[in-house]
């Protein structure tokens, strides 16, 4: 058993500890609060972008021009794939959640796949498993602009218009509230996708026809063509921001609870030390009455 000292300085370092931790859940907390506010603004632009992008596309005589990212290839032979996690840990299974739901996605791949990492967590595991990563972005601002995953974007299409990927898909970790958060494949590119139930804003855009619902002609300035070669690449950069922020609601929130959680157990286990220490006090304490009333026997003995 330890002796009280020790337990003194056992106790000591977990409530050290536990107001690191404390003080981490209380900052998480607000940076979970901020990013989910940002999430929620951002959903509302996102589904006024698709109805433009939708609506533009339908218009007579686009078909003939139809800009390359929103056609499908006819063979699938390469895939890239854009991994979204954090570059810090201290947040639970957050990040070993997402990167073993993009390895059990990438397992059933039938086509080879080249990873695009955010966050280097998910660059450090996916390494380490033997994927192969061609670019990594990390020490992303916080909060971020649509300028710092500009990059991210361009990236993606670029390769997609030069014929290296056939089709892009984007992995993240989707923010529903702040104790609930689930990892999310979604298709990036090409930006017609079969089922829209896949998208990164599912709940906004599901069920959309993207003929274009209502049947209405506009008249756009300048020509439908022109402004389709500007909202599309437009739009694939919202999608990985959206996507971004998605995910860094999710880590916050992730970690605000993780630290709650370690805090809680902190406290659980400083009282049991502290009980502990008490017995090894009242044994300390027993101990030396027994041997004062020992050594008083001795020399009445004597």
């Amino acid at each position: 058993m330890a002796t009280e000292r020790e337990l003194n300085k056992r106790i000591k370092s977990i409530k050290n500890i536990s107001q690191v931790t404390s003080a981490l859940a209380a900052v998480s907390a607000s940076k979970a609060s901020r990013a989910q506010k940002q999430v929620e603004a951002t959903r509302n632009y996102a589904e006024k972008a698709f109805e433009i992008l939708q609506n533009l596309a339908s218009q007579p005589g686009v078909g003939q021009s139809m800009h390359p990212l929103l056609h499908c290839r006819d063979e699938i032979k390469n895939t890239g794939f854009i991994l979204i996690t954090g570059d810090r840990g201290l947040c639970g299974s957050y990040n070993s959640n997402m990167v073993a739901y993009a390895q059990q996605f990438l397992s059933k791949l039938e086509t080879p796949a080249q990873l695009i990492t955010v966050g280097r967590k998910g660059q450090d595991l996916m390494i380490r498993r033997g994927y192969d990563v061609v670019a990594t972005f990390d020490g992303l601002p916080d909060p971020p602009t649509l300028l710092d995953l500009t990059p991210v974007a361009q990236l993606a299409t670029e390769e997609y218009m030069i014929g290296t990927f056939d089709q892009v898909f984007i992995a993240y970790t989707d923010y529903i509230n702040l104790v609930t958060r689930q990892p999310a494949i979604k298709q990036l590119l090409p930006l017609r996708p079969l089922d829209y139930e896949g998208w990164a804003v599912s709940e906004l855009i599901s069920g959309a026809d993207f003929a274009g619902a209502s049947g209405r002609t506009y008249t756009y300035e300048p020509d439908p063509v022109s402004l389709l070669d500007t909202v599309v690449p437009r739009f694939t950069q919202l999608q990985v921001f959206q996507s971004y922020l998605e995910a860094l609601a999710s880590e916050h929130s992730a970690r605000m609870v993780a630290m709650n959680n370690a805090t809680d157990n902190a406290a659980e286990l400083v009282e049991i030390l502290t009980l502990d220490r008490n017995k090894a006090r009242q044994t300390s304490i027993t101990n030396e009455i027994l041997d004062i009333v020992g050594g008083a026997e001795a020399l009445s003995n004597g």
